[in-house]
């Protein structure tokens, strides 16, 4: 059964708009609009519908976020634990099911994924100015010229944030979006600035050292378990 098309517009079966809203959570409306707007293409009406997220967020990025949740997830029998407090405008979002649920996601992803900052602005500069050196060594051993040098350092450098920073890593539940990503569809879903505060990981074992000696890229001391 296909909803009633609009003059000039393809017709989009609710089966499709289904499927969509499976894939992203976005709501009937938005996703059967995305699909109009994307000629019924399934992909097409993601990046339509993540590019309307990122519009959203931007509008009401300034806008105060004193309220929210502090969620949790412990994984791997108890061996690994994560809290993490999410941000949002009002008391009646955090108690709705998808901001629940957003905050269970990202508590689950910093448990597989480990960032070791919330944004790439909370990097160091010391941290910074380190992988800095050493992407630049490792290029100059390949004798390539400077110019080439500048780009293989640049392209590590992003690769360090997207790997380390929690808005920039690539979601464990769909690799196609980013944190940020999931985050701005959320806030275009729900109607409310949205944002993550903190997060803490604790894994059984792992001393403080450890820990600080990755978030410097020094490996520790001794080997923890």
């Amino acid at each position: 059964m296909a909803t009633a098309p609009e003059p000039g517009k393809p017709s989009i079966s609710a089966q499709l708009v289904k499927e969509l809203r499976d894939k992203t959570g976005a709501g009937f409306s938005d996703c059967r609009a995305a699909l109009i707007e994307a000629g019924g293409d399934i992909e097409q009406a993601i990046n339509v519908l993540r590019k309307k997220g990122q519009v959203a967020a931007a509008k009401k990025a300034q806008r105060a976020t004193s309220e929210g949740l502090v969620s949790c997830y412990i994984h791997a029998g108890g061996k690994i634990g994560v809290l993490v407090e999410i941000n949002c405008e009002s008391d009646f979002v955090a108690r709705t099911e998808d901001f629940q649920r957003l905050c269970h996601d990202v508590a689950m992803h910093i448990a597989a994924l480990d960032p070791k900052f919330l944004r790439r602005e909370e990097v160091t500069q010391d941290i910074l100015d380190r992988k800095r050196d050493t992407y630049r060594e490792e290029a100059k051993a390949t004798g390539k010229p400077e110019a080439v040098i500048e780009k293989i350092v640049t392209g590590k450098m992003e690769k360090f944030y997207e790997e380390n920073s929690l808005y920039e890593q690539h979601f464990i539940k769909d690799e196609g979006m980013t944190v940020k990503e999931l985050v701005d569809q959320a806030i275009a879903k729900l109607g409310e600035n949205i944002a993550i505060r903190r997060f803490s990981r604790f894994k059984v074992g792992e001393s403080d050292v450890a820990t600080a000696a990755a978030e410097s890229s020094e490996a520790p001391a001794a080997p923890t378990t």
